[in-house]
């Protein structure tokens, strides 16, 4: 059944979970400036689900990815998540934020994803990151190598390694209120740097999810000017260090380039994945570009479809975002579901 239809003018007031600062902060007054509107004017503004969702089929010989923040699994799934999650059948879906506390028991999608993998924070429904595939991996992980704190990396990263390349979810520490926990972003980003890098040099990466970072100023979010180097995902710091994976410096000849999919593909438009549920921001195209997919440069050209599923808005404060890459990325035997899988705790 279709999800009920909530009424437009209904008012969600801020609960704690909304501010324990996993997402940037909304100024009180926020406004939309007009080139935001005339940015943003194409696209839809809805506030729940479609009643009806469709999407057109995969092309042949490849692979569908999704990756989707969706503000905790049990309210998502009160609010039309199995629609979505029908309508686009990913081959491998990320979830980020699943607010869980133990591994979900759901029958539906235990049928539909046969290798499952969540990765639970210690924190008592508080972040949590997911893959689930259809497609078994040579093995699985759940750490961040050479992180300090171990039990913080919980809940944010989980990497699937296949023959043909390694496939990386994150939910990427946010820099916080007052960016109060910048320096654990710094850490963060230090060490996944690392990661990243090693992981490339063996053979090709597909990093995915929310991670919680507005890349530059053009087109990836509202307002940048008032919030440069004020609000979490867009300072200095951030930036540069998701530049540096992009685009390595000298300091780091060794290391191979990767690519922003989304935004290679759509160089000059100003389409959001986030939008707090606060302020009527859906309505003023007051958004931020937070999920993406990036991937090592030299297998960028086996991606056949890249996009933000903007109507897909209201089971969750971000809207997912897909990919079609050629089935050569993961090598035939991959497909086999033979492997024997290894975990990491």
């Amino acid at each position: 059944m279709p999800p009920k239809r909530a009424a437009s003018t209904s008012k969600r007031k801020a609960s704690p979970d909304d501010t324990d600062n996993e997402a940037p902060a909304v100024p009180k007054r926020a406004k939309a400036s007009s080139a935001s509107v005339a940015r943003y004017s194409d696209q839809p503004t809805n506030k729940v689900l479609p009643v009806t969702i469709s999407f057109p089929p995969k092309a042949e010989n490849t692979l569908r990815f999704s990756t989707w923040n969706i503000a905790g699994l049990a309210a998502s799934q009160k609010k039309g998540f199995k629609n979505y999650i029908e309508a686009e059948d990913p081959d491998i879906l990320v979830l980020n934020e699943t607010k869980v506390n133990d591994v979900p028991v759901d029958p539906a999608l235990d049928a539909r994803y046969p290798y499952a993998y969540w990765s639970i924070s210690a924190k008592k429904t508080y972040a949590g990151t997911a893959i689930l595939s259809k497609i078994e991996p040579l093995s699985v992980d759940k750490t961040l190598p050479g992180h300090p704190d171990p039990v913080s990396v919980k809940g944010r990263i989980i990497t699937l390694e296949y023959t043909g390349c390694y496939v990386i979810a994150t939910y990427v520490v946010n820099a916080g209120q007052n960016l109060k926990t910048l320096n654990e972003k710094n850490v963060w980003n230090t060490h996944f740097t690392t990661y990243i890098r090693a992981l490339d040099k063996k053979k090709p990466v597909i990093w995915l999810g929310d991670l919680n970072v507005a890349p530059t100023e053009i087109e990836d979010l509202s307002n940048a000017k008032r919030n440069w180097n004020k609000t979490p995902g867009y300072t200095k710091d951030e930036t540069e260090a998701f530049a540096n994976i992009l685009n390595p410096p000298e300091s780091a000849p060794d290391s191979s380039k990767f690519v922003d999919v989304w935004r290679q593909r759509n160089p000059d438009t100003g389409h959001y994945t986030y939008f707090s549920y606060r302020f009527n921001c859906r309505e003023k195209s007051l958004g931020w570009r937070l999920d993406m997919f990036v991937l090592s440069e030299r297998i960028v050209d086996k991606v056949k479809m890249c996009e933000i599923r903007s109507e897909i808005y209201g089971a969750s404060d971000h809207c997912p975002l897909m990919m079609d890459i050629d089935t050569s990325i993961l090598e035939a035997g991959d497909s086999l579901s033979v492997a024997a899988t290894t975990e990491s705790s």
